[in-house]
């Protein structure tokens, strides 16, 4: 059967309702083509939707927002009324500002776009408190394979986590590790022959330049642009020369890290900031960039199954492996008890963490390993941050996930973990 939208359900869908109870405006923002659309439409069946992406109606909006938006209303009761593209509008943020200081009824409006319509800061600041911005991601793995929401993060910020709250993780070899890196998260995409689901990926960065780039600033080189994104696609998991890649793509500097910014908020690119301690002399405060969805990047460099193979590019699943269990964890935050924060961490002689997870006083280490075998050898840096290094004082969990098939304890709060346990069940 080909997976779609409409038979993999979101874990996302929780947190809108309760964002839709608590306050006047739910902002649904991530990529184009993840279901955000889908998402609303099947939640709220009683509301009123209407999409901007109708010439028409966004030509009325711009026209006369604040008319068109009380028109549109009339007669909703409680229903939300449901502004799909809601970015390609200048004029609508004023307008439903003006419409929510006027009523404070919960769930007014929700709105879905590739970026937040709420761009401008002092209508943005008024609204804190009345409005919920939330941000769907690509499918995850539990969401692809039905499985519970992982809550592996809250597991590991547990004073003592132990082992036997994770169910058995699935059994998978690294080819089959491969193939979930290779499909990407994309509902309507993902499930393609290769060779089909690598042009819609490409396509889709077409979309992405000539569209959602263009809503938020014109693009005088797109060509340039599209280079940028090959180019982060190769760097994924990696700290950026914004310099080095102004000489390669032919632009200035400034201009590389305006589209370098675009791209993280069209939530093309996750950005991990670098974990500082105080100790600023002792860290290096380069931020880390990941693409977020493995399969985009892997159809930007034209990887197949046999591209990782020793007589081709092995080394190139390092980056796709670490990116793709960011992107994990990256979507499991909401879901979480508490709020956590991801960051990697680097030092001059570098030692390095690959994703630090700040809970407060307690960090999580995590270092990922595209290798079917473990050994103490792949704490060291765990190891020397927590006892020796800046997170000496705090309570520090650490876990290397790696390709084999044992979830193993290696003594002082160290642990090695299948890929898999990313899906696994975890009672907390």
């Amino acid at each position: 059967m080909i997976e779609t939208e409409e038979y993999l359900s979101r874990h996302l869908m929780t947190e809108l309702n309760e964002a839709v109870a608590s306050a006047r405006i739910v902002n649904l923002v991530g990529p184009r083509q993840v279901g955000k659309t889908t998402l609303v439409r099947d939640l709220f069946e009683h509301g009123r939707f209407i999409t901007l992406d109708d010439a028409a109606v966004l030509s009325a909006i711009e026209a006369d927002p604040e008319g068109q938006l009380a028109s549109l209303m009339q007669d909703l009761g409680d229903a939300p009324l449901i502004i799909d593209e809601a970015q390609r509008s200048k004029t609508l943020a004023l307008a439903i500002k003006r419409t929510v200081d006027a009523s404070r009824r919960k769930g007014q409006f929700v709105l879905t776009g590739s970026s937040n319509v709420f761009t401008t800061t002092d209508v943005a600041d008024s609204l804190a408190g009345r409005m919920r911005t939330l941000k769907l991601w690509p499918l995850s793995v539990a969401e692809i394979k039905s499985a519970p929401a992982n809550r592996l993060i809250d597991w590991a910020m547990q004073t003592a986590p132990n082992l036997g709250q994770i169910s058995e993780p699935e059994p998978l070899l690294r080819n089959d590790y491969i193939d979930l890196i290779l499909a990407g998260g994309f509902p309507e995409t993902r499930s393609l022959p290769l060779r089909a689901r690598q042009r819609g990926y490409r396509d889709y960065i077409d979309a992405v330049v000539e569209r959602d780039v263009a809503d938020l600033t014109p693009v005088r080189k797109p060509d340039a642009l599209r280079v940028l994104i090959d180019q982060m696609a190769a760097r994924s998991g990696q700290e950026i020369n914004t310099s080095q890649l102004a000489k390669l793509t032919k632009l200035q500097r400034i201009t590389v890290d305006q589209y370098i910014d675009i791209l993280v908020r069209l939530s093309m690119l996750t950005k991990l900031g670098a974990w500082t301690s105080g100790e600023a002399r002792r860290e290096i405060k380069n931020p880390k960039y990941h693409f977020v969805d493995s399969g985009i990047a892997c159809a930007l460099r034209r990887f197949t199954n046999t591209s990782f193979e020793v007589d081709h590019t092995p080394q190139a699943l390092g980056g796709l492996l670490e990116s793709f269990v960011a992107g994990e964890l990256q979507r499991s935050l909401p879901l979480q008890n508490e709020d956590y924060r991801l960051y990697h961490w680097r030092s001059p002689d570098q030692r390095e963490i690959d994703i630090l997870i700040d809970g407060g006083n307690h960090l999580v280490m995590v270092e990922v390993k595209a290798s079917a075998s473990v050994s103490h050898d792949d704490f060291k840096h765990l190891k020397w941050f927590a006892h020796d290094g800046p997170g000496r004082g705090r309570a520090c969990i650490g876990i290397v996930f790696y390709f084999g098939r044992e979830k193993l304890s290696f003594g002082n709060g160290n642990f090695a973990l299948p890929v898999s346990a990313l899906w696994s069940s975890v009672t907390v």
